[in-house]
């Protein structure tokens, strides 16, 4: 079986004008409703099962991309994903489980 992956999304939009804020909260958005959760401002991650279920979504990502926004995806393995060091106030905590395979009857 092929390992799961996780991809971030790491990006800076510009938000000097109203137009380009409603753009990046449309971004934002974009990736909410295709699964991210956020991880920070504007750093979100999305779990999947293998890296070949992940080429669609990372062009579609590409194909999203605002005018002026700057986007960086990285494609991560869950082993490295879940053998970073998460700090909360100096505190480590524990990395966040993958999520629940969805069991079809």
């Amino acid at each position: 079986m092929a390992d799961s992956v996780w991809l971030m999304v790491m990006f800076d939009l510009p938000v000097t004008k109203k137009e380009q804020m409603r753009e990046a909260n449309r971004y934002r958005n974009m990736l909410l409703d295709k699964g991210f959760k956020r991880v920070q401002f504007s750093v979100y991650s999305r779990y999947l099962v293998n890296a070949t279920a992940a080429l669609p979504v990372i062009n579609y990502l590409k194909a999203s991309v605002p005018a002026a926004g700057y986007v960086r995806i990285l494609q991560i393995s869950d082993t490295q994903w879940s053998g970073g060091w998460h700090l909360y106030g100096g505190e480590y905590q524990e990395s966040e489980a993958p999520p629940e395979p969805l069991l079809l009857f």
